[in-house]
């Protein structure tokens, strides 16, 4: 299996240019809000116990794909240094474990074009963050930066369409519909 991990802070487009990546490229979606949708059906959001079984939910979705053979499973994740390291080293000891393969990707760009894009009525429709305060004050909280892997490719989607980074998200891991 591979895993190609969508990073970046809210409203870099990860979701839009995952979706742009698997209209190009067999392969399954596991959005970062469907375990936080999944969590919020049994605690509040921040809760005890909310981020546990956040966490829980994705280790074992990752587990489950790699174990049933799906050859590129596409995640989207809010990583902050070095509050995620813990998580995103869980995900690749579960590739690792089952041979798999880690495709790690940055997504970013401006904070003027991130506010711009935080109140798309698809992001308050999909109960994700979507107001600038909110968003400003995430940002101003967390280090969102690529993972610590010298294989990690960094990409500004403040100017390029979706398809444009998904194409060189493809392009750059050689993802063709024969190598999955």
């Amino acid at each position: 299996m591979k895993l190609l991990f969508l990073h970046g802070s809210p409203a870099t487009g990860k979701l839009t240019v995952a979706k742009a990546l698997l209209r190009m490229v067999p392969g399954r979606l596991m959005d970062n809000h469907a375990a936080i949708d999944f969590a919020r059906t049994i605690f509040d959001f921040g809760a005890p116990g909310f981020w546990e079984l956040v966490h829980d939910v994705r280790y074992s979705g990752i587990d489950a794909a790699a174990m049933n053979g799906v050859p590129l499973l596409v995640t989207t994740f809010c990583y902050a240094e070095p509050d995620d390291r813990v998580q995103f080293g869980k995900f690749e000891e579960i590739v690792q474990r089952h041979s798999g393969e880690l495709l790690p990707a940055f997504l970013h760009c401006s904070r003027e074009e991130a506010m711009r894009r935080v109140g798309n009525p698809d992001r308050v429709e999909r109960r994700k963050m979507a107001s600038a305060e909110g968003l400003a004050s995430y940002l101003d909280s967390y280090d969102f930066t690529a993972v610590p892997r010298p294989d990690c490719l960094t990409l500004n989607t403040g100017k390029a369409p979706a398809e444009l980074t998904a194409q060189n998200i493809v392009d750059h891991f050689g993802l063709t519909p024969a190598s999955i």
